[in-house]
């Protein structure tokens, strides 16, 4: 089943006199259960995209259908069901904290849903066991990493049961540590628990765990397939102003330099199994 479908789905911003196109009739559909990765430099329109998925913006033409239903229906029962469907984590996890106390921090949600307290209970348990944080639940979310941050926000979305978790570039604030934390619970999310990710990036090597890399550029999609696809492409990436993960680059270069070692190489023990067999 289709989670997510855009059907040549445009976006304007208004700039005193002049329209300014994000995003330039993109058609693309998500399936349910999926891992889609969604690439592209600043300005791609990536981000804009991202706020049309759970009908945060609505789109200038074209239209975005969350199972079935359209995010332009001004329906307040409609409104809720996709929000309700699809969660979304932005950029800096202090802006979505609201309490000082994790686990109350996590309940907030479902709490504004008018979910029975003995289940908020249950859900806030099993969200903050699915991101590997149920030892802080009493701690205040100021005595945490960045990645910690991360990961109790996208609990804070786990506990209101979403089907779609988007992320915003919810990895641009983290160190290298703290983005591996949640591209892991990512995966976990995932493959444990079905559920399916859209997480919207600039980091090339985030893609690697992912069904399927979109990549954006100047507002359309430029490539649609899979991320071993996506790195055995370098022309491609380099067009899209990205840059390949730093075990690609060096299987590219001895590509390029006429070696047998093939194109598209992501994992480090994979590449120095390559640089073996050239003995």
């Amino acid at each position: 089943m289709q989670a997510i479908v855009l059907d040549k789905v445009s976006y304007q911003y208004q700039l005193d006199d002049t329209n300014l196109v994000a995003v330039n009739e993109v058609s693309l559909s998500i399936e349910e259960g999926s891992f889609v990765v969604l690439l592209g430099a600043n300005g791609s329109g990536k981000s804009t995209l991202a706020k049309m998925l759970n009908g945060l913006l609505v789109p200038s033409s074209g239209e975005v259908r969350v199972f079935d239903e359209l995010t332009s229906c001004e329906e307040d029962e409609v409104v809720y069901r996709i929000r309700s469907r699809v969660g979304e984590i932005f950029q800096n996890p202090d802006n979505q904290m609201v309490a000082s106390v994790i686990e109350d921090d996590v309940a907030f949600g479902p709490e504004n849903l008018g979910i029975p307290h003995e289940e908020i209970v249950e859900r806030v348990d099993w969200a903050l066991r699915a991101v590997g944080m149920e030892a802080f639940r009493s701690h205040s979310p100021s005595k945490l990493s960045g990645g910690q941050k991360q990961r109790v926000a996208i609990a804070g979305i786990l506990a209101m049961r979403p089907k779609v978790l988007v992320l915003d570039e919810s990895t641009a604030m983290l160190d290298p540590r703290g983005r591996a934390e949640v591209m892991g619970v990512l995966a976990q999310l995932n493959k444990n628990e079905g559920m399916t990710v859209v997480h919207i990036t600039h980091h090339m090597d985030e893609c690697v765990a992912a069904d399927r890399a979109v990549v954006m550029s100047e507002g359309r999609v430029v490539f649609d397939g899979t991320p071993k696809e996506l790195f055995s492409d370098p022309a491609l990436v380099e067009r899209a102003h990205l840059e390949l993960p730093p075990v690609t680059q060096v299987a590219t270069l001895l590509h390029e330099s006429g070696l047998p070692v093939a194109l598209g190489i992501t994992d480090r023990e994979e590449l120095l199994e390559a640089i073996c067999r050239l003995k």
